[in-house]
Formats: structure tokens, sequence, C-alpha cells
């Protein structure tokens, strides 16, 4: 991609902005270029930001970024550019927010990487995301689509209104990946219904049934077959499909398929079930040894592509480390949730905007850092001040004004409201029937 055409997806991304435009796309700019940049006031310190620190936090209260608009933009300009299969990831990610007594729609969230002393819970809000993987495992993801999750929802289906909206602008040959707790009915029937080609992660225990036998002679027809559990051997019966082989690390790997399956919360939908047993991993969480996938498509994966698809997911992971740690996502401190939504969408123009600039071919590297590896959006980062110049803003230039003359002597400031953690109730359990 060239200077010009960037150039002119600036142009398109600032009509999203349709309020508060110029010292949003700004503020966008600086958190592209100044790395070392900690806080919002000092993101106003940017030579690309030519307004005082006061326009940030007017820009987030004030502002507006029509979100399906800015959607079609980037999904437009980044699969142009884009090389290789068409992968996108779904996954949902929580920003603490347990002191924030003012800010409203808080909810209990998974926290992970705690002390084994302490609950991983905290409070705050979810964000879910869509991303275009890159072709190599790494934190160059492109974000698609970025929506928090109000607390009267759940993180599936604000990922199936994303599937909806950004579906249209896809490849008919776009594949999805998507961690285990995506594996539910309504989102398998979305899937199908979008004509989605799916990848997940599935637990060990859930249950699938296979189909259901003829009927017999007395008696309604039976809705699911035998039942198909990981967690039960007896219950898997001889595989389909089986493989051996090595995988990217030259270790043995054994991949068992079940065709036919089923949920009982979607019969309709058949699907496959992967089995991968690695022998020689370590065991724990991050390396098991077993690993069981579900997959959604008129024709099966081949077994030799289970795991090496399904690492593409991890590009995901490493994406929402750089937006957390060096793009300092989590790290604005904004009351509302409407506010944070705004930075959330700031935060994916910076990163979308360093993953287009590292196609101009500039890095910057520290002594220390080799060469002959690939290029990291760090590394990119340090170069966006000499990039941006050579593009310009479609911003205008601030109108100069005179002082505030400030709050009036003796009125006193308001205290601001204090909201309540919103916890959902636990699902009641169903009473088991006793015969007498």
């Amino acid at each position: 991609m060239n200077l010009n055409t960037i150039v002119q997806l600036r142009h398109q991304l600032k009509e999203c902005f349709t309020r508060g435009a110029d010292a949003l796309f700004e503020l966008a700019d600086a958190l592209s270029c100044e790395s070392a940049a900690r806080s919002l006031p000092e993101l106003s310190l940017s030579a690309v930001f030519r307004r005082k620190w006061p326009s940030v936090y007017a820009a987030l209260e004030d502002g507006r970024i029509e979100s399906q608009r800015w959607s079609k933009v980037w999904t437009d300009s980044l699969l142009a550019s884009h090389e290789g299969h068409v992968w996108i990831s779904l996954d949902s990610t929580s920003i603490a927010r347990p002191e924030a007594e003012t800010s409203p729609d808080r909810g209990m969230i998974y926290v992970p990487n705690l002390p084994h002393a302490k609950k991983p819970v905290s409070v705050g809000w979810q964000f879910s995301t869509m991303m275009l993987l890159p072709t190599h495992r790494s934190s160059w993801g492109a974000i698609l689509s970025q929506q928090r999750i109000v607390s009267s929802q759940t993180a599936v289906e604000v990922a199936i209104a994303q599937l909806e909206d950004v579906r249209p602008l896809l490849p008919d040959t776009v594949r999805l990946l998507a961690d285990r707790w995506y594996v539910t009915g309504a989102f398998l029937a979305a899937c199908q219904r979008l004509e989605l080609e799916a990848l997940m992660r599935l637990k060990r225990n859930r249950k699938l049934y296979r189909v259901a036998p003829p009927v017999g002679k007395r008696g309604a027809r039976r809705l699911d077959g035998d039942l198909f559990q990981g967690s039960k051997p007896e219950t898997w019966g001889e595989p389909d499909q089986q493989w051996q082989g090595l995988d990217e690390a030259g270790k043995p790997i054994q991949v068992a398929a079940w065709h036919q399956l089923h949920f009982r919360q979607a019969r309709e939908i058949e699907v496959t079930v992967y089995r991968v047993l690695r022998e020689r991993a370590k065991g724990t969480r991050r390396d098991p040894v077993e690993s069981w996938f579900c997959w959604r498509g008129p024709v099966p994966l081949l077994l030799s592509e289970v795991v090496s698809t399904y690492r593409y997911r991890f590009s995901h992971e490493h994406t929402y480390r750089f937006l957390k740690q060096d793009l300092f996502w989590t790290k604005a401190h904004v009351r509302t949730p409407e506010q944070f939504e705004r930075w959330s969408l700031i935060v994916a123009t910076a990163m979308n905007q360093l993953v287009l600039a590292r196609s101009l071919g500039q890095a910057s590297f520290r002594p220390w850092e080799r060469r002959q590896e690939a290029v990291t959006p760090r590394q990119v980062r340090r170069c966006m001040p000499a990039i941006l110049a050579q593009l310009g803003t479609p911003a205008q230039a601030p109108k100069t004004r005179g002082k505030s003359p400030g709050r009036a002597k003796g009125t006193s400031v308001a205290k601001a409201k204090r909201y309540p953690v919103i916890r959902k109730p636990k699902p009641v359990p169903k009473k088991r029937l006793t015969s007498a």
C-alpha cells in the first residue's frame, strides 16, 4: 500500500467522526506515534496534536464516532492489502474498573493471571473484538469491529451482532476462529446462516450426540442418537478419521475426527469434533497433552491442518497484549462507558494505522534488537512521526480563543453520582423428577 492510498483512507476515516472529529483524529495520530506517553494529558503534548490538553477529554466526552461506518472503512482497506488466506477471530477481554464508583454499568468480570490466593474476579467492563489475523503469529492483528458488552448482554450475543454487520464485507472463503465459550447453539446457527466456516476450541466435558436412529415400531422418533463426550472415552467409539504426523516443532502429534455430531441446542447443525493428542507436551494449562476442537462447515477440515489452523488465533491474544501494554488501552481514566467506547475506537484506529504503515517498510531498531526477525508494531511505531509528516492530516487547525473565566466564586462542585455493581443472577437449577 502506497502513501496516496493511505492518505485517501485517512480522509474517509475522518468522515466517521461526526462530532469532535479534528480532536479525535489528532488524538489517534498522537497515540500512533507517541511511545513515551503514559497518560491522556501527555498525548496532548505530541506535535501532531495541535490542541491543548482539555481538548482530549472534551473530544472523548462530547465526540461521536459511527462505529458501523468505521468498521466498513477499515474492513475494505485492510482486506485490499491483505495477502494469503483470510482468517478472522472473535474474543472478549475485560477492562478492570474496581474503584470507579461513579462509572455506570460495571459488572463482574474475569481477570486472568492473578495470584493463586486470589479469586480471578474483578469489577469493570467487557469488550468484544473482531480481528483480521496476520499470516504469521504475531501482534499484527487488525481490528475490524470493537464493541462493548453491555451488562444485559452476553459475549455471544455481541459477537453474533458483529458477524452480521461485517459478514457482507468479507470474502466467501473467510474462516472464523473462536474460543470454547462461543460453542453455543445460537452461535453455530449464526455461522450457518451467514455461511461461515468456523473452528472453535471445545470443552472436554461438552455433550454431543450422533444422528438419531430411524423410527422404531412403537413410540415417537428419538431426537438424539448416542452420547459423545470427550471426558467419557467409552462414548467415543471408533473415529471416522485418524492422522499421525509432526507439528511445527517436529514433535509427534495424533489427530482423530468424529463426523456428523450435533449439540442438543442445535440439532439441525452437524459438526465435526477433533481430538488432538501431543504426547510430548508438558501437560500444563498452556501446553496441554489433549485438546478438543469443533468444526462447522460444509466440508470437514483436513486433520493435518487442525493444529496449524487454530494457532492463527494466538495472534489475537498477542494483539490484545500490545493494545494494553503499549497503546495503554486500559490506562485511560474516563468516567462513562460511552467515553471508553470512543477511546477504544481511537486505540483500534491507532493499531490499524500501524498495520498499514508496516507495508511502507520503515522501522526503527534498538541496538539489541535483531534485524533478521520479523518487524514488530513497536518498531514501526517509532517511525510513525516521520510517516505522519509525509501523509499530512485531514484535521483542521484549531482556532485561537480567549481564556475561560472559570468557575464563579461561591459555587460548589456537585458530587458525582455513585452506581452499584451489576451482578447477574445465578441460573436456577432444574429439579429432577423422582419416581415415587
